[in-house]
Parts: C-alpha cells; structure tokens; sequence
C-alpha cells in the first residue's frame, strides 16, 4: 500500500476495499486498508479507515469538476500526536487529465503543528491498446512547518479492466530520506508494485 508514494506497509502487501454510493451530482463512500507504520510508530492501530463526501459535476462538455472531504482514521492508535487527519479538496478535469489539491485542515498524519499542508498532484489516464490503459502520476507533499518532510513523488501505472475484475502494475518512487521503516527501510524507494481489485 504505497500513499503518495510512501509505503504504509513497510514495503509489504496490503488487504484493502471500499464502498460508494451516489446520488446524482452528491457521494459518499468509505475505504479501508491494512497498515503498519501506525505500529512502527509505537501505536496499536493496524487498519485505516477513510471517510469521504463531495459534489462533482461538469462546468461544460469534458471539462469537469470535483469538491469535497475526506477523514482519514486510525482506531486505536494510541499515539501521543494523533494521526487522524482531515482534508478538503478539489479537482479540475478536462479530457484525458485531472489536476487535484488536497489541504489538511487538522495536523497531518502525527505531524505536529502541521495544520495547512498541502498536496498537489496531477495525472492522466490514456488507453495504449485493447483497453490496457497507462496513468502517469505526479505530485507534490508540503507539510506545513516540517520542510524536511516535503517531498515530490511520481508513478506510472498500466492497468486493464477484465469485466470488473481491475489488475494493475504500478512503478513508484518517492525517494526522500526521512520516511523510513524498521531497520532504516526506505519507505519510498523506487519500486514496482503489483495490483487486484475487483469491481462489484
């Protein structure tokens, strides 16, 4: 499970799924995942659990829109600096591309008086063949008062969808130095890292 590029599972695979429901232009959801640098960080909590709601819709043909919140929650985390971070966001999209901006509104992820971090990323997603598609990725972390904990990831996914059934391999890096594991792991080391999901 890497998340802007920094692995929550020190590099291992993760067990994740997610629900979503809409009503026309409105939606919610929820999403979870197993995790471990809750733990590595002395903590008790090993799952992550994100709760979202927002409006999208089109300011005209292929030019669209996208606004609203997501919680991110660690049960149990037991950490002295909680975690649990808060963020509003919004995108713009037009044709193949999405540029999004995503703002804390609470510390960022255990970080300290760090309220106001940002991140910033855009992608795009075109089809190669066949309905193999390829999605380059980057982006930009700021964590407000925490320069050296600003870093700049990117990634390049090729996926296909086989009638809901989504396989996907992605090549990451988000080399920083200053996210690390057990044994001084480089939680952001360039790597490639393999993905099944299927779409009920």
């Amino acid at each position: 499970y890497r998340y802007r590029g920094i692995s929550q599972t020190r590099l291992k695979p993760a067990l994740q799924g997610g629900v979503d429901y809409a009503a026309g232009a409105f939606y919610v959801g929820a999403w979870a995942s197993t995790i471990k640098w809750i733990k590595d960080a002395g903590g008790g909590a090993d799952v992550e659990l994100d709760l979202y709601g927002g409006y999208k819709g089109e300011f005209s043909k292929g030019f669209g829109y996208d606004v609203g919140v997501l919680a991110y929650i660690y049960p149990g985390h037991d950490l002295q600096v909680s975690p649990q971070t808060t963020e509003i966001y919004g995108a713009l999209s037009y044709g193949p591309a999405t540029l999004k901006y995503s703002h804390s509104v609470t510390n960022l992820f255990g970080f300290d008086d760090s309220k106001n971090s940002g991140y910033i990323d855009l992608a795009a997603t075109f089809e190669i063949t066949d309905g193999w598609m390829i999605t380059p990725h980057i982006g930009r972390q700021t964590v407000k008062n925490f320069g050296a904990a600003s870093y700049t990831d990117a990634s390049l996914t090729v996926f296909k969808d086989f009638s809901g059934l989504v396989v996907s391999l992605a090549a990451v890096d988000a080399r920083t130095g200053v996210y690390v594991g057990p044994n001084n792991k480089d939680l952001g080391k360039r790597s490639l890292v393999a993905g099944v999901k299927y779409n009920f």
